[in-house]
């Protein structure tokens, strides 16, 4: 069955395709939030540059949509035009080509072919990074690449350590490393009464939590500090907004008394916590280990309520593995847009 490729060169894409977006994307492998409708938005808005590009691609007859690229161009240090995913890079942990499940060969070939033709853009370099190491994209698209004559590379991009959760919190304590299970039972046991947590909701004031838990990470460390500039900011409080009405945010606060000491930005998405970013305020409580306390707790919870698992999501920190994350790996798949010797680039007639 043949496919149409619509494109969307502007943000009322997003508007166009609205009512369909996240239906595809729940029934697709690469279902995470970082390419819902409400995440994509919010990125570009605040955060794209260069050109927007979002492709749909869809049953001729019907017009059903079953896959969706989410692209926009940019030009590189070199001068050439590279075609990355909305979100790329820093601040969306997971990215994909967004493929309903069955579609894939479909929509991978209609999505060359529509790269290769006249009504494609004009690209020297199709970079996607972030991609999941099971994704589909890694395994059907430099097949198909490479027999237009592109070169393809895939490398390592980052590890996101993950905690599988098992149904009760002794048991998930079983699993750790003996002295790790120790030291969280002491921690937790030595909790003076005067420490409490909550999770933002209706009855808290969105806004200034947001802004308390950026202050927290610019407290954390220098690097922290000098991440959130202006705009990041802005992209923080817009996002905890967009997730926060689609009931997806959890902001994660442990208090001494009523002074914050540490909060954690998550996200719970497809029955699972997606750890986005912290904050910390170690210099005011330096003996409180206020961060592994609260990633007990926010473990602990998560387990409560029957969550699969703990995405503790990029980096390769130490206190990840120390709460039992394993790895999964986010790669990088870059296409260069080069001829068959005797062949003519199309859009260069």
């Amino acid at each position: 069955m043949g496919l149409s490729v619509h494109a969307y060169r502007d943000a009322d894409g997003f508007d166009a395709l609205v009512e369909v977006w996240n239906d595809v994307l729940h029934r697709s492998f690469a279902d995470t939030l970082f390419l819902t409708l409400q995440f994509q938005r919010t990125w570009w808005r605040v955060l794209g540059e260069g050109e927007l590009l979002l492709l749909a691609l869809c049953e001729e007859e019907s017009g059903r949509v079953v896959g969706i690229a989410p692209l926009f161009a940019t030009e590189n240090a070199q001068g050439e035009r590279v075609l990355s995913i909305v979100g790329c890079e820093e601040v969306a942990d997971y990215l994909d080509l967004i493929v309903a499940e069955g579609w894939e060969e479909q929509v991978y070939g209609a999505l060359v072919e529509y790269l290769a033709g006249s009504d494609g853009p004009a690209w020297d370099l199709l970079d996607l990074c972030n991609v999941h190491q099971d994704s589909p994209t890694l395994q059907m698209l430099p097949a198909l690449a490479e027999a237009r004559g592109w070169a393809v590379s895939t490398g390592l991009d980052d590890v996101c350590p993950i905690v599988r959760l098992p149904e009760t919190w002794e048991e998930y304590l079983e699993r750790l490393d003996g002295k790790q299970r120790r030291e969280i039972r002491r921690k937790l046991r030595h909790v003076s009464p005067d420490v409490n947590w909550y999770i933002v909701g209706s009855e808290h004031d969105l806004e200034t939590e947001v802004e308390d838990l950026l202050a927290l990470m610019a407290a954390s460390t220098p690097d922290k500090a000098e991440f959130l500039t202006p705009r990041m900011r802005e992209f923080f409080c817009q996002l905890a907004r967009a997730t926060y009405e689609a009931g997806w945010l959890q902001l994660m606060v442990l208090r001494v008394g009523e002074q914050k000491a540490a909060a954690y930005f998550n996200f719970v998405y497809d029955n699972r916590v997606w750890v986005y970013n912290s904050g910390l305020d170690w210099q005011s409580f330096p003996r409180l280990s206020a961060g592994v306390i609260l990633t007990a707790y926010a473990i602990r919870h998560a387990i409560e309520q029957g969550r699969e698992a703990f995405d503790f999501m990029q980096g390769d920190e130490r206190y990840k593995y120390q709460f039992g994350g394993q790895d999964v790996e986010v790669r990088r798949l870059s296409i260069r847009h080069t001829q068959k010797p005797g062949s003519k680039d199309p859009r260069s007639l």
